[in-house]
């Protein structure tokens, strides 16, 4: 049986980051993941890599290129005529950057010296971890330490049971072989509200049903509702307070019935997409009998450091509590690696980016004004419209604003919020802000480049202060 000092489980951008960093600090490390490609290849990745994250911005970005063409190049005097789909090569597009970068990732574990295992893990006694192989094979491999990187599925409804063909989930949405006439999502959430756009920017009429009253309650409250006024006005129709009871194919048509404070009503579309959510994945991980203990939403319990209750195991990403982001569960493989290695680690999960690809982005850290409010906390608002900064004009991007938190008596930031384009880039720079503890003086006073997006977030942070130049 072959010993390393460390086995990822998994490897997604938890696991494979994990591994990495792990052999870096000279650590002998496997990493062992169940996902293949069509041709039955291992794709390490995760779900982000080959179903989530990189293949819906492929998507959400061809589709913004489409729809420009169609509607925004004539603005800038740009008649190019009539503009044509082509889905199939769009869909290929998508699939070749998957691979590029699936196959970056494995070319990542080569160089750095992890044996990469292909196959479905199972954690036994004496930390042995057994890999049932994707090519048949069975193998027992041993480690001091495990770093469990299983990630997450999506959240399935009996309402509506997915059938992979008119019911789908995420994974099916990212792979329709024509657009909709009418296409039905269930969850006006991140994912629900991404996989719109794409398609509603391709032709499709797309209905969003969300059970809850208040839409995107993540974010600000300010944010969330301009966020909402622009989107219906691209065409989105979201309709809150609305809970799905049913869902039935006929005749290559799907019946959805759901009910508001209305009453129940009927909804007939062509395909619908199941986007309420995601679960943490470690089915068949053998935790029980490894006595790692779970919480009341089956996620593995984890302390600061993202240590399990048994010693040498760890946990991170979207199989532990908190926000299921990819960025967040690289820095927690990191900080576990260096854990492991006897170094000092430290996660500052306060500070972590949300992001959400809508056209424009939406983007934000640290807190919103209602749980400043919730917690009795005194601050200064700094909020500046695009609108109102040369390059969005320059561009045709007026949509949006950036709103920043301060606290009243220290200055130090304690929230910025984006509605924007190009917010997820954005948003880089409140957060090392706010990772050296910052006030919003030191951004009013850092020089930002001219003509940039980036001035709305100087001048909201002069705004939280004497007042903004520009307005």
């Amino acid at each position: 049986m072959k010993e390393y000092d460390v086995i990822v489980i998994g490897a997604g951008p938890g696991g494979y980051v994990a591994a990495i960093r792990c052999a870096q600090l000279g650590l002998s490390t496997a990493c062992i993941d169940k996902w293949t490609d069509a041709k039955n290849k291992p794709s390490p990745g995760g779900t982000c890599l080959n179903v989530g994250c990189i293949p819906s911005k492929a998507l959400l970005d061809s589709s913004h290129h489409f729809h420009n063409a169609q509607h925004l190049f004539p603005k800038h005097g740009i008649n190019i005529g009539s503009v044509e789909l082509d889905l199939a090569a769009m869909l290929a597009r998508k699939d070749k950057v998957v691979k590029n970068l699936t196959r970056g990732v494995a070319g990542l574990l080569r160089k750095n010296k992890v044996d990469f295992l292909s196959g479905v893990a199972t954690i036994g006694a004496e930390k042995v971890v057994a890999v049932a192989g994707t090519d048949g094979s069975t193998e027992q491999i041993r480690a001091n330490n495990i770093i469990i990187a299983t990630g997450s599925v999506p959240i399935e409804i009996p309402v509506a049971a997915r059938d992979d063909e008119h019911i789908v989930d995420n994974e099916g949405a990212l792979s329709f072989t024509a657009v909709p006439e009418k296409l039905g999502i269930i969850g006006a959430g991140v994912i629900g509200l991404e996989l719109g756009s794409v398609w509603s920017r391709l032709g499709a009429q797309v209905i969003v049903l969300e059970a809850m009253d208040d839409f995107l309650p993540a974010a600000d409250a300010s944010i969330a509702k301009e966020a909402q006024k622009i989107l219906r006005k691209q065409g989105l129709d979201i309709r809150l307070g609305c809970r799905v009871i049913g869902a039935r194919t006929s005749d290559d048509r799907v019946a959805v019935r759901y009910e508001d404070t209305n009453g129940q009503h009927s909804l007939e579309v062509d395909r619908l997409v199941v986007a309420v959510g995601r679960r943490a994945y470690a089915d068949g991980l053998g935790l029980e009998a490894a006595g790692i203990s779970l919480d009341d939403r089956g996620r593995i319990e984890v302390d600061a450091l993202c240590r399990t209750n048994q010693p040498g195991i760890f946990a991170i990403g979207d199989v532990t509590a908190g926000p299921m982001l990819a960025h967040k569960a690289s820095e927690e493989g990191v900080a576990v690696a260096e854990t492991i290695a006897g170094q000092s680690a430290h996660i500052d999960h306060s500070i972590i980016p949300w992001v959400i690809y809508t056209h424009p982005e939406i983007a934000w850290v640290g807190k919103t004004a209602a749980e400043l409010e919730a917690q009795g906390v005194e601050y200064n608002i700094g909020s500046f419209p695009f609108a109102a900064i040369g390059r969005a004009q320059g561009s045709g991007d007026t949509d949006g604003m950036v709103r920043l938190y301060a606290c009243a008596k220290t200055d130090r930031i304690l929230g910025v919020h984006i509605l924007g384009t190009n917010a997820s880039e954005l948003i880089a720079e409140a957060v090392t802000a706010m990772a050296f503890h910052g006030a919003a003086e030191d951004l009013a006073r850092t020089v930002h480049a001219h003509p940039t997006m980036a001035e709305a977030i100087h001048e909201a942070a002069l705004a939280a202060g004497s007042g903004a130049i520009h307005m």
